[in-house]
């Protein structure tokens, strides 16, 4: 097995300055607006609002100062004109789809594409005549054979569960060749170890919920991008979908930014450590890990999670493994301090989707949230776990 890619510049990761004036009574961090609404002096304020003469703020389902700093916070991590954000990360990816396909178009996605944006596809777009098209994205070629014809190219990389990586440099140009919008889900990174609109992405979504907040005490998600494929978002999905962030959440994500620089080393470099020591392991016949890999896609990284999957031998009991963990704890999110484990065989929609036999995914495979614990004791909890689920 290759040895782990060791990523550059990791220290060089600074926070942008937001745009704005201060806050207000020289607060050292934004206030909370807490407000459903915002008033107006007069009719002809209200009706210049209405008239778009004036950016007065109207109502908290649309804009509220505290979203608004999270969203251009995010927006210029990821080098975009705008953003906006949303209650949970499949508000963005929902409200990103419906603004961009029409009734009758086609899309095209890479396999083991997160479970619940696989769902939204075949569950609620295939009533309207949208068609999806499942391309091992680990292949260039055949991403590009599929796209003539497409309205939307949707990556993840990595992907979920099997962690295969894209080029999404090749991607995009072949994408923009053929008039497709491009969007990708970029929560595993983040944007300190990969900023796909470099690349030529038209559109990055977070889970803010992950690693950008970073606390396990929020759900949320944002898309960014140009002002243009932003702006038509607002237009045409977001406003009618109901999916807006509160400012709390706003705010705690806020804070949770300011902290990124600092923990994603911490997941990164515990996480490495303990996908080396499986890879050494008797009973896991395999680790799937970004850092093990040398598909191109690599090169837009410039560093790793903490998230990965490993497979078990058939010596393993799994349901039996993840119950003799204690210190690891059954989970189904990822990106806050505790680890977690998730085992594929648990989702009942895997199972009746064939994804086992359809996206090559094993039932022996465990996804692993390594948080930012001590990685001796992580790793002490694996070794007797594995051993107690010895058939």
């Amino acid at each position: 097995m290759n040895k782990p890619f060791a990523p550059e510049g990791q220290g060089a990761f600074e926070l942008p300055a937001l745009p704005g004036e201060a806050y207000p009574l020289a607060a050292a961090v934004p206030p909370i607006f807490q407000t459903s609404l915002f008033t107006f002096e007069t009719y002809e304020d209200m009706a210049a609002v209405y008239a778009g003469r004036s950016h007065q703020l109207i109502y908290s389902r649309g804009d509220n100062p505290t979203v608004m700093e999270f969203e251009r916070a995010v927006a210029a991590l990821e080098g975009a004109e705008a953003g906006r954000a949303f209650s949970s990360g499949m508000g963005a990816i929902s409200a990103t789809v419906l603004a961009l396909v029409s009734a009758g178009d086609r899309i095209v996605t890479v396999r083991n594409v997160y479970s619940d944006a696989y769902r939204l596809f075949e569950l609620m777009l295939s009533r309207f005549g949208v068609t999806v098209d499942y391309v091992d994205g680990t292949d260039a070629a055949a991403v590009a054979a599929a796209l003539p014809g497409a309205r939307l190219l949707y990556l993840e990389s990595p992907t979920s569960l099997m962690f295969e990586l894209q080029d999404i440099a090749a991607l995009a140009r072949a994408a923009r060749a053929h008039g497709v919008i491009t969007a990708i889900d970029n929560s595993w990174a983040t944007p300190l170890y990969q900023q796909p609109i470099a690349h030529g992405i038209d559109l990055v979504i977070h889970a803010a919920s992950k690693y950008l907040g970073g606390h396990s005490d929020t759900v949320a998600g944002v898309v960014v991008g140009s002002a243009e494929l932003v702006g038509r978002i607002n237009a045409q999905s977001y406003a009618y979908l109901g999916a807006k962030l509160s400012p709390f959440e706003a705010w705690l994500l806020l804070r949770g930014l300011k902290t990124l620089p600092l923990r994603m080393p911490r997941h990164m470099a515990s996480g490495q450590a303990i996908a080396a020591r499986l890879t050494a392991h008797p009973d896991v016949e395999r680790v799937l890990h970004p850092a093990y890999s040398t598909h191109p896609g690599r090169t837009t990284l410039a560093g790793f999670g903490g998230v990965f999957s490993f497979e078990v031998s058939d010596a393993i009991d799994v349901p039996a493994f993840v119950d003799a963990l204690r210190l690891i704890r059954l989970g189904v999110s990822w990106g806050g301090p505790e680890s977690l484990v998730v085992p594929a065989l648990a989702p009942l929609q895997l199972q009746k989707a064939n994804c086992f036999s359809r996206f090559g995914i094993s039932p022996r495979l465990v996804r692993l949230n390594v948080g930012i614990e001590e990685v001796e004791p992580l790793w002490a909890d694996i070794a007797q776990a594995l051993e107690h689920a010895r058939r």
